[in-house]
């Protein structure tokens, strides 16, 4: 018997992730904000979530939230869930944190009788997937985007109701706020009293469309209005050396750091460093770095032609440009640079964590009903 069967007042949420406590990027940390904000909701009595690949929670967890250890494997993945359903007690609603999940979430909903819901996170719901995901999507009771685009993308292909299809975006730590420049990190990178173009992200082969080489291009043409300029690449990943041997074939070697993977908790000082935060997407779903960076009071900007324009808030958080004309990038940059650092808009206030507690807290409302 369900929690809600025998009269209780709160729902049991099963949660099916890919990265969540202990896990970084952008999908963890909308987890971790996601399975928190459930936390706060009075229409929750538990949620129990299961992580392909986080290494273990390195943070206290909020109340009424369990995560498991990380299981990689598919097969063993899907033997833990089924494992974990039986044993936790009797769940409501299955959460399933990635489109191609939906398989197995889809076959725990049905066998368990748990409703079920579906995120999507950006570019793998923009293109059809095969039957099986197609199939699996069709009895979902909530479907939440993180931006209006792959909202549009998913409605395209997918067979469900539009009216269960919900945009929930990103939110951002109140730990990013404009401050001081850090001197000690200027120094270490050699930036001193140079103006310093920032972006955060993996540097994944796979992940191209962020658009590294495009901003590289633009500075070898932004130098001739700000020549003192540096380029500080936060993130790691195999497509490294490419980039680096782009700017030493543009000359722009002494004008590109690359910084490698940075911890959360010392991010913000990257932001307090930079004038000015660039990330010309081509693919992005949402991208939270664009309100963290906005937050930390920089000038952003960001590409037309993805769920960049929602984090971007159609302008009002940042300047939006056309991410493949690289002589557009240019001049937003040299723009940006030449207005210095700005206090952060408020239109940053929709995406409070407040207000996405509480948009949350709608949203898991008719699942408890």
């Amino acid at each position: 018997m369900r929690l809600r069967e025998l009269g209780g007042l709160a729902m049991n949420i099963l949660a099916l992730i890919t990265d969540g406590f202990g896990g970084d990027g952008g999908i963890a940390r909308y987890n971790r904000d996601l399975l928190a904000a459930l936390s706060a909701s009075g229409d929750v009595h538990k949620v129990v979530a299961i992580p392909r690949h986080s290494p273990g929670a390195s943070e206290p967890l909020p109340p009424k939230v369990i995560q498991t250890q990380a299981i990689g494997g598919r097969r063993a993945y899907a033997m833990a869930a089924l494992r974990t359903a039986r044993q936790e007690g009797a769940f409501d609603v299955i959460f399933c944190g990635h489109l191609y999940m939906a398989p197995l979430a889809a076959l725990l909903s049905t066998s368990l009788r748990m409703r079920l819901w579906l995120q999507l996170h950006g570019i793998e719901a923009w293109r059809a997937p095969g039957t099986l995901v197609r199939r699996s999507i069709a009895g979902a009771s909530l479907v939440t985007s993180v931006s209006r685009f792959t909202r549009h993308r998913f409605l395209a292909w997918a067979d469900v109701p539009r009216e269960t299809v919900r945009v929930l975006p990103n939110t951002f730590d109140a730990a990013f706020t404009p401050g001081e420049r850090p001197q000690g990190l200027a120094r270490r990178l050699d930036v001193e009293g140079r103006k310093v173009i920032l972006t955060v992200s993996r540097l994944d082969e796979r992940e191209r469309y962020k658009g590294h080489d495009r901003v590289l291009a633009a500075l070898a043409r932004a130098l001739a209005s700000h020549p003192d300029a540096v380029f500080v690449i936060v993130g790691d990943g195999g497509d490294r050396q490419r980039l680096a041997d782009m700017a030493q074939e543009l000359g722009l070697a002494a004008h590109v750091r690359f910084v490698g993977h940075v911890p959360g908790d010392e991010l913000a000082d990257y932001y307090r460093l930079a004038d000015l935060f660039v990330m010309p997407s081509t693919g992005e779903g949402f991208g939270i770095v664009f309100l963290e960076a906005a937050a930390a009071g920089l000038p952003v900007i960001g590409g037309n032609c993805d769920g960049s324009v929602d984090a971007l808030a159609d302008g009002a958080i940042g300047t939006v440009v056309n991410p493949l004309r690289i002589e557009e990038i240019a001049e937003a940059i040299v723009a940006g640079l030449g207005r210095g650092r700005m206090t952060a808009p408020g239109a940053l206030a929709r995406f409070s964590r407040s207000n996405f507690a509480a948009h949350v807290s709608a949203l898991v409302k008719p699942l408890a009903a």
